[in-house]
This record gives structure tokens, sequence and C-alpha cells, in this order.
């Protein structure tokens, strides 16, 4: 779909009362990139998957870098403010509630500058390989919201402080932060699909009993 301001794939779910994910791919990634994934932590949930409007070298991106792991924050703060107004037209056309982010890479870093920056857009987050995005983000108020930060102990581009700040801040912020370091590096695997699946139904069963 390309009449919203960003190109994007929406998958409808078929499941009462699943919360929707809103799929944020890493460097080089599309709006079909994270497709099985959500269907996979979410069977029968309602899929929005955008693609990154920035380009590296032709790899769609969410937001400019200076060198690896070095981000442009002004454009970062531009282009989460722009995703935020995105995901808002697209839950008025397609008729959803607030969606969880499921991010990987730099789509998880922008999941967790949204979260810091337009935090009524999201309902939750599972960052995928995230890292602080904001050097000096806004007082903000997560409290309710949950977070899963799932980091690689082996993940030569983050380091393990720097996922830990991250968890800190947002849990700062009144998020409800669970972080998992697992025995694995950068890249996706089996255990993060695992994960996020038991994070995800311990989640939905709490709304349930709560409601």
């Amino acid at each position: 779909m390309t009449d919203l301001s960003h190109i994007h794939r929406f998958v409808p779910g078929n499941r009462h009362g699943a919360t929707p994910l809103l799929l944020l791919h890493g460097t080089g990634g599309d709006e079909n990139d994270l497709l099985p994934l959500g269907q996979a932590v979410a069977p029968g949930a309602s899929l929005l998957s955008p693609r990154g409007q920035i380009l590296e070298n032709g790899m769609p991106r969410f937001f400019r870098r200076l060198a690896e792991g070095v981000f442009d924050e002004d454009d970062l703060r531009r282009r989460a403010h722009q995703l935020a107004d995105f995901v808002n037209d697209a839950r008025n056309r397609y008729d959803l509630p607030a969606p969880i982010a499921l991010g990987y890479s730099n789509g998880a870093n922008i999941a967790a500058a949204v979260l810091q920056l337009r935090p009524e857009v999201l309902s939750g987050a599972i960052l995928h390989r995230a890292m602080v995005p904001l050097r000096d983000p806004p007082a903000v108020d997560l409290a309710g919201k949950p977070v899963l930060i799932v980091s690689g102990q082996m993940d030569p581009i983050i380091p393990a402080s720097n996922a830990e700040r991250l968890a800190v801040a947002l849990a700062k912020s009144g998020a409800d932060v669970q972080h998992r370091t697992l025995p694995i590096g950068h890249q996706l695997s089996q255990a993060d699909v695992t994960v996020a699946q038991q994070w995800l139904r311990d989640i939905e069963f709490a709304k349930d009993a709560a409601a």
C-alpha cells in the first residue's frame, strides 16, 4: 500500500482481541521482511509493516546514521514523529487499537524512540537488538506499557551495557521492562521467536485477567 505516508503491508487478523503488531525491519529489510516473524510471534493478530523511508547504500532504514552505532539524532527524532503519524493514520484506516511494536535492530531503535517521543502511539514494544536511541530523551510517562528487550550476548554491534542502559531508562519512565540476553549474536534466531511468543502470551493473559 502506498496511499499513506509509508509504503507498507497490512495483514488483517482473525483472532478476536489480539493486539496488533507494528513490524519494524532492520537495515536492508522492507515491508515484507518481518511478516513471518509477526505471524509466528502473534498468530492471528493484525500486522502493520511499513518500509523505512531512508536509503543507505540502497538499503532501506528508518533513520539516518553517521556511522555504525552513531545516530543522526535530528533525523531520528523527525522520522520517529513521522512514523508515529503514519501509525495513527493506519489505525484510522484499518480500525486498529494501539499496536505493540516488534522491531529488529534499526527498527527496534526507532520503536524505542517512538516510545520516548510519542508514547501514546504504542501499547508496548518487543525490541530485538535495540540500543539507546536518544542521548537526552524528554521526560515521558510509560506507566503500564510492557516492553521486552532481547539482546545477543555475542552481538558485535551493540555492547551489553548499551542495551542495559535502554532497559533502565525505559523502566525509570514507568515501563514494565523485561530484558533478556540470549547466547547469540546480532542476527535473529528461533530463541528470539520463543521468548517473544511467551512474553506476548503472558501480556495477553494479564490483560484478559484484568478485563
